[in-house]
């Protein structure tokens, strides 16, 4: 009898991921260069509105925690309204159910993503923000998530955030399923906005992914 399971209470750790999906880190060192490689720049208007965007979460951030719907209204809107992937040809969907039938085992996972980019019928970027959640069992939920990509044969990005940290994944989720990490980007950092290195990562994604529909 099939044992239906959520998946945020069931893939903690990047054991459970393997031991289930046989999904590795990369031992490929040019796997994922997208995170740090030929980078777009950024306009002086796109600055400008980035360190508005950290100004406003920041004056928040002070009082204390904050929850994820915050979060995801002070930072991660604004961040994919700068980026234009909420314009054509990208779609945004908060919340849709993925669910990952393991015939072997008997199990059925099954969860939400938080926040999911669609071009056609490909998976762009799949976001997760966590206001309480560590990042070791965000990335490894990120990634089953990730599993569920309805074109394996090409790529599919993810990024991780509580909102103090950020952090892009990139998975192959073919016949070798394997993934890489980007480095974490933090908006606590004094006289530096690393929004701007994160707003760069996403122009660049949006960019291969456009040449990419195009070929």
């Amino acid at each position: 009898m099939v044992q239906t399971r959520p998946i945020s209470k069931t893939i903690l750790s990047l054991d459970d991921l393997e031991e289930r999906f046989n999904l590795r880190p990369t031992e490929d060192e040019q796997f994922f260069p997208e995170w740090i490689d030929n980078l777009p720049e950024l306009t002086n208007s796109e600055i400008a509105t980035l360190d508005e965007i950290k100004h406003r979460f920041y004056r928040h951030r002070k009082r204390g925690s904050l929850a994820e719907g915050t979060i995801n209204q002070l930072i991660i809107s604004p961040l994919l309204t700068l980026a234009g992937l909420y314009d054509d040809p990208f779609y945004v969907t908060t919340e849709p159910q993925v669910e990952i039938l393991l015939q072997e085992r008997d199990e059925l996972l099954r969860g939400r993503i938080d926040t999911l980019i669609i071009q056609d019928q490909f998976w762009v970027l799949v976001i997760e923000s966590k206001s309480t959640i560590a990042f070791s069992v965000a990335l490894p939920q990120s990634l089953t998530y990730m599993l569920k990509n309805p074109k394996p044969e090409s790529p599919v990005y993810g990024m991780v955030t509580n909102g103090d940290e950020f952090q892009f994944i990139k998975a192959s989720t073919g016949d070798n399923p394997q993934y890489d990490l980007s480095n974490i980007f933090s908006l606590l950092l004094p006289r530096r906005n690393q929004l701007y290195d994160i707003m760069r990562v996403l122009k660049n994604i949006k960019q291969i992914m456009l040449r990419t529909a195009v070929s």
